[in-house]
Formats: structure tokens, sequence, C-alpha cells
């Protein structure tokens, strides 16, 4: 048994980063760091050591400023399939914590914490953190195009206004729940932008939901040896990892993964999880295109300054109003609306979740700064306590639309999500009809991959959700957005929100407002909302 007590004095220690609220230890210590290169447990054999972790003491801040603390125990990273195609990428770490500010705690029945911080569709790795909050992304998606946002953390638009008190981050998710006393386990995950000598895209669509179910696959299957209640895995991610958040849980046990599960040595297990924490999901990405424009159609692009080329945007526009017309979905109860369209979804949207959201923020706000707020924001009317406004001076609010048109399925290739849908030595691909249709970049053909269709199946929950309904999905959805992220449409968190609630699941649905990207500003909520979905009640 590896018993060492490494002590991090976070507030005096080298390479100190304040992420989210929280101090986290760059993985200072020389010691931890000196046998990094071992693993906790046999990659074939599938089976967690419960006495191959490290102990370690350090010193965590919450997100309201108070100091604790901690002593944990760390399993530094395991690979989690006997047949990887990378080890770097499909291996996780396990923090589990025994002592918060001198009172001991038994995690030995909590909830599990499955935390990413995939961004972009880019690989993730464990492979080198001696501590929690170790993940970190294997390369850096690239930047212009119509890719998404890199940055997990949040990271409000220039119209963006401080966030209320209490506030959290999304990358400050493992320290938060472990200091909740809860189990955390961070897995890593293939990517797209990685090659292998022959110069093959390994990582590309499904790479990384196949790596996140095996990930479960390996808890599940190691019930009663690792800490933690495996039926009450609790899925986290932001943007890319959020999608692949709300798709692990949407798509739980389908038998549409098991082949290529087998193919990399998955343990036989369920892929089932608990609930799903997802903010600012980066999905429904074969019409995200339609969405967005319907969306952002009529904003300037940041990068432009000027509006996209309205016949495009149209066309999608139209393409949007097609779908969401099959898809049948209702608003949510106690909204007052019926079938969400095309024409009623930005009455919806300000109804359901802006108006609300703006309430929130200005409620929260001393007076004289709700003063000063609404002094600078005319288009807002504030009366009762109650914001109002209208989906118009809403959008001229948000200001400058930060992609191009298409914003996923660029025509020049050019989008992450492009690269996201590479295979062989093809960097990037359509995925769409429209995208391939309009195709600049010379391709003889204009029509889509035939393998698409089903890797689009693959990738997106709302297949699992609409098309499918899947029994074996999460029942418990914690979704946000910040009402500035222009990196994806309002509809589409919306959508998914009113696909699960339509089957009767609990749906906890939020935007943050004058947020943008990957914002994280109710952390603490989250957490205590884990405690409650799962009943957990710590000693």
């Amino acid at each position: 048994m590896k018993r060492r007590s490494v002590v991090l004095g976070i507030g005096a220690t080298a390479g100190v980063a304040a992420v989210g609220g929280i101090a986290v230890s760059a993985q200072a210590s020389s010691e931890t760091a000196s046998d990094s290169s071992s693993s906790s447990s046999s990659s074939d054999g599938l089976v967690f050591d419960p006495d191959g972790y490290t102990e370690i003491t350090t010193t965590l801040t919450d997100t309201g400023g108070t100091a604790h603390d901690v002593t944990y125990h760390f399993w530094k990273a395991i690979t989690y399939v006997s047949k990887p195609v990378d080890e770097k990428y499909q291996s996780l770490i396990v923090s589990v914590p025994v002592e918060i500010d001198g009172k001991a705690v038994d995690a030995s029945n909590a909830p599990i914490v499955l935390s990413n911080v995939i961004a972009g569709y880019v690989e993730s790795s464990v492979a080198a953190a001696t501590g929690i909050g170790g993940a970190a992304m294997g390369g850096t998606p690239p930047t212009g195009g119509g890719g998404p946002s890199a940055s997990p953390t949040a990271s409000a638009s220039a119209t963006a206004s401080p966030a209320p008190p209490s506030g959290g981050g999304a990358a400050a998710m493992p320290q938060m729940a472990l200091l909740a006393g809860y189990v955390v386990v961070e897995p890593g995950a293939r990517g797209r932008t990685t090659t292998d000598s022959a110069g093959e895209y390994y990582g590309t669509a499904p790479a990384a939901i196949i790596d996140l179910k095996a990930a479960v696959r390996y808890l599940r299957a190691n019930k009663g040896r690792i800490p933690g209640d495996t039926d009450r895995i609790v899925s986290a991610g932001v943007s890319a990892g959020g999608a692949l958040s709300s798709l692990l849980g949407a798509s739980g046990d389908s038998p549409l993964y098991d082949k290529l599960l087998e193919e990399i040595g998955a343990a036989d297990a369920s892929d089932a999880i608990f609930a799903t924490g997802a903010w600012c999901p980066i999905t429904d990405l074969e019409h995200a295109d339609g969405a967005y424009e319907w969306n952002w159609g009529s904003n300037v692009t940041q990068s432009a300054g000027k509006v996209v080329d309205q016949t495009v945007s149209k066309d999608l526009q139209s393409q949007f109003a097609e779908y969401q017309a099959t898809l049948k979905l209702r608003g949510l109860k106690g909204s007052g609306f019926g079938t969400l369209t095309a024409r009623n979804y930005d009455d919806y949207l300000l109804k359901q979740y802006l108006e609300p959201s703006a309430t929130t923020y200005l409620t929260a706000l001393s007076d004289s700064d709700r003063e000063t707020y609404l002094a600078k924001n005319t288009f807002i009317t504030w009366a009762n306590g109650k914001a109002t406004f209208t989906w118009a001076d809403f959008l001229t609010h948000v200001g400058a639309r930060k992609k191009t048109t298409p914003a996923f399925d660029a025509f020049d290739l050019s989008a992450g999500e492009n690269n996201e849908f590479g295979a062989g030595t093809t960097k990037a691909r359509h995925f769409t009809a429209y995208g391939a249709k309009n195709d600049t970049t010379g391709l003889t053909t204009k029509r889509v991959a035939s393998d698409i269709p089903a890797k689009l199946d693959l990738m997106n929950p709302m297949y699992h959700l609409v098309k499918k309904a899947n029994p074996k999905r999460t029942k418990h959805w914690w979704i946000r957005l910040g009402t500035n992220d222009t990196d994806t449409s309002h509809v589409i968190s919306a959508n998914l929100a009113a696909a699960a609630a339509a089957l009767g699941d609990d749906v906890n649905h939020l935007y943050y407002w004058d947020q943008g990207h990957g914002a994280n500003i109710d952390l603490p909520d989250f957490v205590a909302w884990i405690a409650k979905v799962t009943g957990y009640r710590s000693a």
C-alpha cells in the first residue's frame, strides 16, 4: 500500500493558479511527480487496485473564498480499456476525500462525479496528473473558422456584466466535488486532432464518446473495489464536453456502441449513468447550422464586423424550421407553450429563460448597482421586480455573433466539427448535405460520405431522446447556458431540455444572464443538486 503525505501549501506554492474561485496547485510536488509513469492498476485485467493510491494533503479554497484543509487519496492514471488505441488518452484518475477541515470523510458510498474537460472535441489526457484537477487538453483547437471555443473556463463576452456572488467555474468542478465529499473521476479521451505515424486521425467521431462510455464501464465493473457508489455516477462537462456529457446520459447501454466498445476492450458492464451535468453543449451538430442562423442570423460577426451572407443564413433558417417541426417538442411544464416551432421559439426563450434570467441577475444586485445597470441597458423594462424586453432588443444587447456561416459545417471545411468527422488521413469532411453541396474546397463529390449518417446518430443525444427514447438514459438533467453565448444557438440546450422533459425526466435548465461560453456561476448549486437527486447524505 502506497501512502505518502504530500503537503501542498497552495497559498505559497509556485505554479499556483486560481481556477473558478478555487486555488488549485499546478501539480507542483516533485515527490509525487517522480513516479507518475507507473499505473495504479493492470490495463489488461481492468481491475481497480484499492490500495494503489497516494495520500495527498492540500488546501482548497471554495467559491466563497473560504480555505479548507483537505486530505484525499489519489490514484494516478489508470488505463480503462484492455486494448487501448492510445493509453495517454484512454486513462482516468481517481480522487477520494478522507478528511476535510479535520473531520473524517467516508466516501465509500458517495456519488461519483465523472468530470471531463473536453473542449472543441479535442483530446484530453490525465497521464501526467499528480493530483486532482489534473485533466489537461492534449492539443489546441485551431482558431478561426467555425470551430467551438477551446476554453473550458468561463469567458464572458464584451457586454457581459459581473456575476452575482457565490459563483464557480467549470474547471473547478473536481475540487468542488471533492470538497462536498464526493468521489471524483477525471477521464481522458481521444480527440479529433491526433494522428498516428501513418497520418491517420484516430480520435475523430465517435472516439470520444466511446472512450467516456468505456470509462463508465470500468467504474461499474469495479463495484465494491473502487470507492463510491457506481450506481450514482454523475457526468459533468462543458462545451463539447457538455455535449458528450449529455450524450453519455442519453445513450446509456445503447447497443449502437457495443461493437466499438468491444474493439477497444471495454469492460463487460453497463455504461448507463445516473445524472448529467451539461454546460453550453455543442451538440445536435447536423442541425446546429440552422439553429445558429435562426438565433443569430441578423447579428454581425465578431471577426468581420458585418452581417453574414443572408441567402445562406435564410436557407439554413428554413432548414431549422423544418427540423423543429419534426421534433414535435412542447414547452416545459408550466411555460404555457404548446408545440415549439420556429415561429414561437423566440417568445418561448424570452418567457421561459431569458427574462427570468435577467430578473434573477437584477434581483441579486444592490439597489444602486441595479439602477446603474438599468440606466446602461434601457431596453429592459423593470417593473414589480421583473425584467421584460423584446427578442430584437435582446439580440442587439448581445451584439456580435462569434461564428461565420455556416457555423459548424463550413463550406471550406475550416470548422472544428469538420475535423471531428474526418476519417483516415482525411482531416476534415462535410457532415450535412447543405455543406457538401456548397463545398468550396474543390471536392469531386458534393455528397456526404456514406458512413456519416451512422456517426451522426452515435454523436447526437437527440437521437436517443426523440428518435429512440432510450429507456436506459439518465433521468436527471442539469443544463446551463450563458445568455451571451454565441458559440451555439440557445435553441440547442432548450431542445435538449424539452426532449428529456417530454420523457418524464427531471430537468433543471437555466440560463446565466450576461455570461458567455463556458460560464458556470452556480457550481455550488450543482454540487447540492447532486446530493438531492442521488439521495446522498454524508455522515
